[in-house]
């Protein structure tokens, strides 16, 4: 599924305007991304977690040139799925 699938689905199920699912998607991956940045966790309550990992700089291989790079420190974001979403995506019969 993508984004506009996504705010399709949305717009059904509420009922409502794609453009106001759209807006509303919108604002929650924004809502989403500023908590992140602030390095703060996002927890959704049956969804899961959305988190802020710290990856430290580390050494690697150029694969063309096989010459040791340093690649460097960075943020990744993480989501751990809540139990709720889990039990759901492992029941038998889906």
């Amino acid at each position: 599924m993508n984004k506009a699938e996504l705010i399709a689905k949305i717009a059904e199920d509420a009922e409502v305007s794609k453009k106001q699912a759209g807006a509303a998607l919108d604002s929650i991956i924004d809502a989403i991304t500023t908590t992140l940045k602030a390095d703060e966790k996002v927890t959704l309550v049956g969804f899961g977690t959305f988190s802020v990992s710290h990856r430290a700089a580390r050494k690697g291989l150029n694969p063309r040139t096989k010459k040791s790079i340093t690649i460097k420190a960075k943020n990744v974001a993480r989501f751990k799925a809540g139990k709720d979403l889990s039990t759901k995506l492992n029941k038998r019969g889906r």
